[in-house]
């Protein structure tokens, strides 16, 4: 390995810092620091940086299935990141809209000093109408709130929806969905007791946010990605060399371990000992990660991996075992 060591004032390095300060340049390599340029598309390699110098070691290009590896990572977590800011920032704007309609005048006051009359006039008249809006809010919110950190699904939904063993409203036990339909107890219980409820889950999701950024969770996906995505290389190199019953063999295991590792991250028991694809397949669609299309997709990939393991008096085709070498690979990138 040869480092070059090159003063700020070089071409390369100055590149290299008008990349940074334009913020195009990507890491698509969480575990090398390996860097492109997204506008030039200048390939950096490998960089370390202090105040006077910048280092780029000479490595070539890394293994093109190493960069697509961590540029999955990485694009997945950043699609995340960005979905979970955007929901967090409607939130707050419908938060806000909640305020707006149950303290109206406390509300408009306060926002006025804090930002002058004809700004406050500005920001009202741009907040989402809340009966309008929270709902379609809601879906995604409750979507990513299962994919990231579903052991809060429970305690998400219960702020939104109505106790079915409720017999009298009261503070405690107010919802949004009362709050959408306008239900009071005149005396006792007004719709600010819904406040509280949009406020716990803007917190969910923050908590949402800081357990998507935790570095453990950044690891365990480094790990899982590179070994799913080294055996299905060598499932797609043994279709390949025709080898069909040896890579639908090893596609299938990678499925197997994929959907339990999906069971896990949504707490979903498993009560079998050895449970097959389609015991996963069905568990999943029982708790709703995965929809009806997607089940009976699964399935038939399940059903092509038995033909590999077990029927030993119908050869798999070519055909079929690419699709499932396929099939996998996608769930890999679709399905957490």
């Amino acid at each position: 390995m040869r480092a070059i060591g090159l003063e700020a004032s070089t071409p390369q390095a100055n590149r290299w810092r008008l990349a940074r300060r334009e913020k195009s340049v990507t890491q698509i390599c969480c575990s090398h620091r390996y860097y492109i340029d997204t506008k030039s598309n200048m390939d950096y390699g490998i960089v370390w940086e202090s105040m006077k110098n910048v280092t780029f070691f000479a490595l070539g290009p890394l293994p093109r299935h190493q960069v697509r590896r961590d540029m999955r990572v990485s694009s997945n977590i950043a699609k995340y990141e960005i979905e979970i800011d955007g929901l967090i920032e409607v939130g707050g704007s419908l938060h806000n809209s909640m305020q707006h309609e149950v303290r109206h005048e406390e509300f408009v006051k306060a926002v006025k000093k804090q930002i002058g009359d004809a700004a406050a006039a500005d920001f009202i008249k741009k907040l989402p109408k809340f009966s309008r809006e929270y709902q379609s809010w809601y879906s995604e919110a409750k979507a990513l709130v299962r994919q990231i950190i579903p052991d809060r699904l429970n305690d998400f939904v219960k702020h939104y929806e109505r106790p079915e063993n409720r017999k009298v409203l009261s503070w405690s036990n107010y919802t949004i969905e009362d709050y959408l339909q306008n239900i009071v107890r005149p005396g006792s219980v007004t719709l600010e007791a819904a406040l509280p409820r949009m406020e716990q889950q803007l917190s969910i999701l923050a908590s949402a946010k800081r357990r998507f950024k935790s570095s453990l969770f950044d690891i365990k996906q480094l790990v899982a990605a590179d070994i799913y995505d080294s055996e299905i290389h060598a499932a797609q190199a043994l279709l390949k060399n025709k080898f069909f019953r040896a890579a639908g063999a090893v596609a299938g295991v990678v499925l197997e371990k994929h959907l339990a590792q999906v069971c896990e991250n949504h707490s979903i028991k498993i009560s079998k000992k050895n449970p097959t694809i389609s015991d996963l397949n069905d568990l999943l669609k029982a708790a709703d990660v995965i929809d009806v299309p997607r089940w009976r997709a699964t399935q038939h990939l399940g059903d092509i991996r038995n033909l590999c393991d077990h029927n030993k008096d119908k050869e798999p085709t070519a055909d079929q075992v690419g699709d499932l070498v396929m099939g996998v690979a996608k769930i890999l990138k679709t399905l957490f």
